[in-house]
């Protein structure tokens, strides 16, 4: 068994498209970034990469590279599970946390589990996702970003060559 973290952060900033987890949020921010910015799908990308110790999003998915300009986070994700599956792992579950001020996002987070477990190809049961404010306080607090944590657990289904 292999245990991995990643963490992602962006900026919000007023008419763009705010997607978590693979969900259009409405709200009248969105995420500032090279790709949709969904930053709750890259927080899971690094975590996933991490735990089979395959480097970082960045590593695999340069935002140097237009290619990935505005690219839909679902490809990068699925992307990450084909790479760990083909390293000769299985993923066991997913625990992620997103911290944003606004929108609430308890309404949504059903939809998030549903979206990330198809994605990734995984029951429901082995996702999920939680939601906090940072109480009023610094970058988030003020409405200016969000961030994603996320914690991985993957099983070795062969010996790694």
């Amino acid at each position: 068994m292999r245990i991995g973290f990643g963490f992602d952060t962006h900026a919000l900033k007023s008419g763009l498209t705010l997607i978590l987890g693979g969900v259009k949020i409405p709200f009248e921010k969105g995420s500032l970034g090279h790709s949709d910015a969904d930053v709750l799908i890259h927080a899971i990308c690094d975590a996933l990469l991490g735990a089979a110790a395959l480097g970082d999003i960045g590593q695999h998915f340069p935002d140097t590279e237009e290619q990935f300009k505005g690219i839909d986070s679902a490809i990068l994700l699925t992307r990450c599970c084909d790479l760990v599956r083909n390293a000769g792992f299985e993923i066991s579950n997913i625990d992620c946390t997103v911290c944003i001020e606004q929108p609430k996002l308890a309404p949504h987070i059903p939809a998030m589990k549903i979206r990330l477990a198809e994605i990734m190809k995984l029951k429901e049961t082995q996702v999920s996702v939680k939601a906090k404010t940072s109480e009023k306080l610094g970058f988030i607090g003020e409405g200016e970003g969000l961030s994603a944590y996320a914690v991985v657990l993957i099983d070795a289904i062969r010996r790694r060559v």
